[in-house]
């Protein structure tokens, strides 16, 4: 077994350039109305990892899924709004306002008096070019090192608070509270949860 391979190894798994072809478009229709990440990340290192003793003796032993919630924003700003896929709006419905509509989360998802004061600074023409350095994410590895974006956050305020700047983490932890899940007519009958 090709020893890297394992690093993308997920649910769903990477597809065709047809089945991406179909994404965009339930993504410009409407059809898929967020944009996010499972991230479950592994370390490809070690007696854990991907890359474990019995992972290169079958397949079926690699552990499956990869880190990718940090770079979900930065790479859907790349392939949509900068190639003309979905606009800037549609960006901001996709990985913001339509979270917190779906799951009913009052003062969340938008810039208006007695919301939050949740922002996301973003440099829209910043080139960066993928690398584990630049992760906060605890995995050893990014499945998408050396993969070029343009469209990077500056900074990140939670609650009118920087918590990030420049890539460098100033929140605390404590900062962040359970936001239960509210009954809406778009939550459904689910139940879950979010942080903020």
């Amino acid at each position: 077994m090709d020893e890297t391979g394992g690093k993308y190894v997920c649910s769903p798994p990477p597809r065709d350039r047809a089945s991406w072809d179909a994404i965009w478009n339930g993504i410009q229709t409407g059809v898929f109305q967020t944009f996010s990440s499972d991230h479950c990340p592994f370390y490809f290192e070690g007696e854990l990892g991907k890359k474990n003793p019995k992972a290169r003796t079958a397949f079926r032993w690699v552990p499956n899924g990869i880190p990718g919630v940090e770079v979900r924003m930065p790479i859907l700003w790349s392939e949509g709004v900068v190639k003309g896929r979905i606009t800037a709006n549609q960006f901001v419905a996709l990985t913001s306002t339509n979270h917190a509509r779906i799951y009913g989360l009052t003062g969340k998802g938008s810039i208006a008096a007695g919301y939050d004061a949740d922002l996301v600074l973003w440099d829209a023409d910043r080139k960066v070019t993928i690398s584990q350095a630049l992760m906060h994410h605890g995995s050893d590895y990014t499945p998408w090192e050396g993969y070029e974006v343009t469209g990077w956050p500056q900074a990140t305020i939670l609650r009118g608070e920087v918590v990030m700047q420049g890539g460098e983490i100033l929140g605390r932890k404590d900062k962040g509270r359970f936001l239960p899940r509210a009954l809406s007519p778009m939550a459904g009958r689910h139940g879950g949860a979010a942080m903020d």
